[in-house]
């Protein structure tokens, strides 16, 4: 089961810092929606927003009818909010088979196994089960990354940048496995990324932010328009 996330003029800060400005992003069951921009532009913290690392100051983040307010991370992630970090983040001295574990803590016993759905969207993981973490390249630590992630059961699955620093063809890989989600499982998907290329290929909605507030929306073809490209030089 899928859920609806929403984003509702949401105002963050870091301090006196201000990084978002009344951000509103609807993420859809069964659609996948990019956030794109230049670096800095606040991109990740709306999505540090959404998973709780940081609370807005003002707005609100929406799950399904639930009011998330300061609902901490674990919380987030036990409702079914799902996060893929910048970095991957994986734990480089566990092995493959105990990072994905690590994605058990907020599972109720009887849930607690490695979905077949990993091993079939990453085959590459399942031959590198007793592999440390730290060993594997930068793309399969992604694919990790991300099977971590799903191993939690998530209705919503959020990306902050997937393909930074990824081979082409693992990037290929990641791809077709947000499709296969979204298409076969109904996933609700929040990506953050800056390859438009990918967005393209892969994005139903797109968000285009500058400066902590959104300036398009709309669809992935937008992404050809020249006052939206405008939006993304450097």
């Amino acid at each position: 089961m899928s859920s609806t996330l929403l984003i509702k003029s949401a105002d963050l800060y870091y301090g006196a810092a201000q990084a978002l400005y009344g951000v509103t992003i609807q993420c859809k069951p069964g659609r996948i929606t990019a956030v794109l921009g230049r670096n800095g532009v606040g991109k990740s913290s709306t999505l540090r927003a959404v998973t709780g690392i940081n609370n807005v100051a003002a707005g609100e983040i929406v799950f399904d009818d639930d009011v998330l307010e300061k609902a901490p991370p674990y919380k987030r992630a036990r409702m079914g909010i799902g996060y893929v970090p910048q970095g991957r983040e994986i734990f480089p001295l566990l092995t493959v088979r105990e990072n994905l574990e690590t994605g058990y803590a907020g599972l109720r016993y009887g849930d607690r196994s490695i979905p077949d759905t990993i091993f079939t969207l990453f085959p590459v993981l399942k031959s590198m089960l007793g592999r440390r973490g730290g060993d594997l390249s930068g793309g399969q630590q992604q694919q990790l990354a991300i099977g971590r992630a799903l191993v939690t059961r998530p209705k919503v699955l959020v990306l902050d940048e997937p393909t930074e620093g990824i081979q082409p063809s693992i990037i290929k890989d990641i791809g077709r496995a947000l499709q296969f989600l979204r298409d076969e499982k109904g996933m609700t998907i929040l990506l953050v990324e800056q390859y438009l290329d990918f967005c393209r290929e892969i994005a139903d909605d797109i968000y285009i932010m500058d400066r902590g507030q959104i300036m398009h929306r709309g669809p992935a073809s937008d992404l050809d328009l020249p006052e939206v490209r405008r939006h993304l030089m450097v």
